[in-house]
């Protein structure tokens, strides 16, 4: 099975060592995306809108590898205050529809450069 780098200009440019995301077969892992905006490479701010801002870097990577909201099947979400839940399922609601896919919240002390939500999932494309 070959893989790819998958790679897209639209979202923030990796800030390590890894790739946006890798696509082996018909699978495409995600890595994490922050909410970066991409041209500035700074955070945005607010909850909501850090939300929303990482939705769109992964639907930039998402578009890139081929794909859509509706192949993703596992996405992860975490999250340094779990007070935070029921804004993500708002906004997740905007860009989902069902069948939804399945999912992790969780809670965590720290994320990169201070930002209060990533995510990161896995999309199949037929």
């Amino acid at each position: 099975m070959s893989k790819s780098v998958i790679n897209s200009d639209k979202a923030p440019a990796a800030i390590g060592t890894y790739s946006q995301a890798i696509k082996a077969g018909n699978t495409v892992y995600l890595s994490g995306q922050i909410p970066l905006n991409p041209k500035t490479m700074e955070l945005v701010e607010g909850f909501e809108a850090q939300t929303v801002q990482v939705f769109e870097n992964l639907k930039s990577v998402i578009e890139a590898a081929g794909g859509s909201f509706n192949d993703v099947v596992k996405l992860n979400i975490f999250l340094t205050d779990l007070s935070h839940f029921a804004t993500v399922n708002e906004v997740m609601g905007r860009y989902f529809q069902q069948p939804y896919p399945a999912r992790a919240a969780i809670g965590v002390a720290a994320l990169p450069k201070g930002a209060q939500v990533e995510m990161d999932g896995i999309l199949v494309i037929d």
